[in-house]
């Protein structure tokens, strides 16, 4: 709850700037004015850094024995308070010879929480810079190496928020559930009459968790990468933008590209994904990336049918969902840099999580096939891009339609003309079917447009990666639907 509460105070107040939302509430007491800050980056070029907390500070990494007190200014930040919450709900209608089950379930869930007033301290980044000018970094650091040897980043705290009292974080969530039971019966002139044998159950779950969040608690921070040489002597990432790392052979101090990443070479997608352009723009990088999709097509039928019932239960929680992506992606990573030592898993990964990830031995110190992985952790961590609003969609979507859409995704984009409407996929052509595909591409950021007998798709309004990563998904999951592709 606590790093849902803190995401969400963060996209309110600063979604398009720098600060970074605190999501485990034991790095708190790290986050002090100047410390380090590890930058990790990631296997996907849409994936938003992830940043690690040190123990330690800038100054106790410096070469020298005095210590550097960085100056630092205080001042009232905002009060804040929210309630965040929805709706969601699911029927199955399942049929075994004469046997016919109607399941329902409804559930909603609530998180209230009020940060109180909050203030913010800044580190006087001039004094800094003054007093820390003849230092340099000892290279030799226990620190410094792993995040060399890792190719990460090192980076100061340059701003953090945090509460001035006690404040308190409550989830809600209710479930119910109905279950009846039809016996339906054949007469000899084939007419059916259907006949209850069973009675309508309900079943309630109501959850209520409070979280106690103690004063001086941060809940967010803002970072200055650090550009570091060879011989100790670094500077701070200064301009927005400017990004740190350790210099190479090549006498260059850019980061160089993660050793384990798998990237479309020269792909920019802020630079390929434009307003209002064809879907059909994106084709050859959704090809090469897909490629990588592709060995989940030559899984066992069994092994990909539970691969999908799993992922479209984990979808439903969005909290599960980055989990699962993070213990796939240390495994990837892992397996890249030849680690020994298998990574600890996430805590608190739910049963559908652990079913899905045993698929793939993960969890006795032993792993599968890395293709294989590898397309696990694309899959995962493009859906993990998605708004919540498309997984909330796609959690409705059965077997036919996601098939459906994907074949009308794939026609869309093979092709700059546009597709006639005679050619849209038979299962969407119902009216419901129809405008729930229509409204997965809308919070895809992709529109449809009609003209006559005629449709074509284009990016919306405003740039951004989910055009892509929808499309990777919807792959993804077809591919765990057909034996072939």
């Amino acid at each position: 709850m606590f790093s849902e509460a803190t995401a969400g105070f963060v996209r309110q107040i600063d979604r398009d700037g720098g600060l970074i939302s605190v999501s485990r509430l034991n790095d708190s007491h790290k986050l002090v004015p100047a410390a380090l800050v590890v930058k990790r980056k990631r296997f996907w070029f849409w994936q938003r850094p992830k940043y690690q907390p040190s123990d330690f500070t800038l100054s106790e990494l410096l070469l020298g024995d005095v210590l550097l007190s960085p100056v630092v200014s205080e001042e009232d930040f905002v009060g804040y308070q929210g309630t965040f919450g929805d709706i969601k709900s699911a029927t199955l209608n399942a049929k075994a010879g004469v046997l016919s089950v109607n399941l329902e379930g409804r559930g909603t869930s609530k998180l209230q929480l009020s940060f109180g007033k909050l203030k913010k301290q800044q580190v006087d980044v001039k004094e800094l810079l003054q007093d820390s000018s003849a230092r340099l970094l000892n290279m030799q650091h226990g620190l410094v190496q792993q995040v060399q040897k890792r190719d990460e980043v090192l980076a100061i705290l340059k701003e953090r928020v945090f509460t001035t009292s006690p404040c308190s974080i409550t989830g809600t969530h209710k479930e119910q559930a109905a279950c009846g039971g039809v016996l339906s019966l054949v007469s000899k002139l084939g007419n059916t009459v259907e006949v209850c044998v069973k009675d309508h159950n309900t079943v309630e779950v109501d959850c209520d968790v409070s979280l106690e969040i103690p004063a001086a608690t941060v809940i967010a921070y803002s970072l200055l990468e650090m550009e570091i040489k060879k011989d100790g002597h670094y500077e701070l990432c200064l301009q927005p933008g400017t990004l740190g790392g350790f210099e190479h052979d090549s006498g260059t101090s850019s980061p160089s590209n993660d050793p384990c990443a798998c990237v479309v070479d020269g792909f920019s997608w802020s630079e390929k994904i434009l307003e209002k352009a064809p879907l059909s723009a994106l084709n050859n990088e959704l090809q090469e990336l897909e490629s990588y999709l592709q060995p989940l097509a030559g899984l066992p039928h069994p092994t990909r049918c539970t691969l999908f019932q799993r992922l479209m239960e984990v979808l439903r929680d969005r909290v599960d969902l980055s989990l699962l992506e993070n213990t796939l992606e240390e495994w990837c990573r892992a397996r890249s840099l030849d680690v020994t030592e298998p990574p600890a898993l996430s805590e608190g990964l739910s049963s559908s999580a652990w079913a899905f990830l045993d698929l793939f031995q993960i969890g006795n110190g032993v792993c599968g096939t890395p293709a294989h992985l590898t397309a696990a952790h694309l899959l995962v961590s493009a859906m993990e891009e998605l708004s919540d609003e498309t997984l909330n969609l796609l959690s409705k979507c059965c077997p036919d339609i996601l098939d459906a859409i994907n074949e009308l995704i794939c026609q869309l984009r093979g092709s700059c003309n546009p597709l006639s409407m005679e050619s849209v996929p038979v299962p969407l052509q119902d009216g419901d079917a129809s405008l729930l595909s229509e409204r997965l591409l809308e919070s895809s950021n992709i529109t449809l447009r009609r003209e006559m007998d005629r449709m074509w798709a284009e990016t919306g309004d405003q740039p951004s990666v989910l055009p892509l990563v929808f499309c990777l998904t919807v792959r993804g999951l077809s591919y765990l639907l057909n034996e072939q592709q």
